[in-house]
């Protein structure tokens, strides 16, 4: 029979596991790339996770506004026409560490992705899209006027 007593322990205890989950987020993220993510050129960076530099396609298209007033929050859009999609990566040349992120496209879903980003300085961003072995890419030049990645 459950009581009053017995259910507040049973939150309690539930919590406390919550809780430590969220103070041990290294256990949560086994997938993260250290090497791509700590890379300081963009080449070493799609390296580390890609295994190979993209080439240009129709397929992705990339969107961002030419003018960044405040680079600490650039929208970004990215889409493509490809079927298989692994995964959308999303670099910044001019970045201390141009690997802004890596977006994993489960099966069945619409690939795309909106999200805002960090730029330091003026620089090309860069979408990579991983679908049947393939890496694909669409980039674009935005000036930035106030930066916002600390150097």
């Amino acid at each position: 029979m459950m009581n009053r007593r017995t259910v507040i322990k049973a939150v309690a205890t539930g919590g406390a596991l919550i809780g430590a989950g969220v103070l041990m987020p290294r256990l949560a993220m086994a997938a993260w790339n250290t090497d791509a993510f700590k890379a300081d050129n963009q080449g070493a960076a799609m390296k580390a996770l890609l295994g190979a530099e993209p080439s240009a396609s129709s397929d992705v298209s990339l969107k961002a506004p030419s003018i960044a007033e405040n680079g600490a929050v650039v929208p970004v859009t990215v889409k493509t026409s490809a079927t298989n999609v692994e995964s959308i990566s999303l670099f910044v040349e001019g970045n201390p560490t141009p690997l802004v992120a890596e977006f994993m496209i489960p099966a069945g879903t619409a690939p795309q992705i909106s999200t805002r980003i960090r730029m330091g300085k003026t620089s090309v961003i860069t979408a990579v899209v991983k679908a049947d072995g393939k890496l694909m890419s669409a980039s674009q030049e935005t000036k930035v006027t106030i930066g916002g990645c600390g150097g």
